[in-house]
C-alpha cells in the first residue's frame, strides 16, 4: 500500500510540474504578447501625436502668414495715409513760406 501511495504522490507531484511548465509557457507567451501588443499601441500613439502635432504646425504657420499679411497691408495702409497727410502738410508749408517770402 505505501509504495503505491508513493507512486502515486511522485506521479501527481510529475502532474503538477508539467502543469506548472505549462502554465509558465503560457504566461511568458501571454507577456510577450502583451509586449507586442503594447509596443504597437504606443508606436500608433507616437504617429497619431506627430501627424496631428505636423497638422497644427501647418494650421499655425498658414495662420501666422495671414496675420502677417493683414498687419503688412493695414501699415502700408497707415504709411500711405500719412504720406498723404505729409504732401497736404509739405504743401500748405510750402503755400505759407511763399506767402511769406512774396509779402515781404
Amino acid at each position: 500500500m505505501f509504495p503505491e501511495l508513493i507512486k502515486l504522490i511522485q506521479a501527481v507531484e510529475a502532474e503538477n510540474g508539467e502543469i506548472k511548465q505549462l502554465v509558465e509557457q503560457k504566461a511568458n507567451t501571454a507577456i510577450a504578447e502583451a509586449k507586442r501588443t503594447g509596443k504597437a499601441a504606443v508606436e500608433e500613439a507616437i504617429a497619431r501625436a506627430e501627424a496631428e502635432i505636423s497638422h497644427l504646425r501647418h494650421v499655425s504657420d498658414k495662420k501666422a502668414m495671414e496675420d502677417a499679411m493683414e498687419l503688412a497691408s493695414s501699415t502700408a495702409n497707415r504709411l500711405a495715409a500719412l504720406r498723404a497727410r505729409a504732401e497736404r502738410r509739405l504743401d500748405a508749408a510750402a503755400r505759407t513760406i511763399y506767402e511769406r517770402i512774396v509779402s515781404v
